[in-house]
């Protein structure tokens, strides 16, 4: 995995998931593979990780200023998460 570090204007990630359902097996995966090694590159940046019964798999992006966007987790794949977060990393709040 390439490290991935987070610019200035991201200030938190949030990742809520359910314990069992299938549409968040991909989330429990990335949490299981690719955690570790974006934590490492990250160590002083907060990632939440939330976990709930019957809810769908959804991340949550903080920036400056306190704007928040979200992004549906539903059925994608630890390498897609993955993707989704590089592009994060590299947004803009708007």
């Amino acid at each position: 995995m390439a490290a991935i570090k987070f610019g200035p204007q991201l200030k938190e990630l949030r990742i809520l998931l359910c314990q069992t359902s299938k549409s968040s097996q991909g989330v429990r995966d990335f949490i299981e593979k690719q955690y570790v090694p974006l934590k490492r590159s990250n160590p002083q940046f907060p990632i939440l990780i939330r976990e709930c019964s019957l809810i769908e798999p959804i991340l949550y992006a903080r920036y400056e200023f306190g704007v928040e966007r979200s992004f549906s987790l539903q059925n994608l794949q630890s390498e897609e998460i993955l993707q989704r977060i590089r592009e994060i990393a590299i947004s803009k709040s708007k």
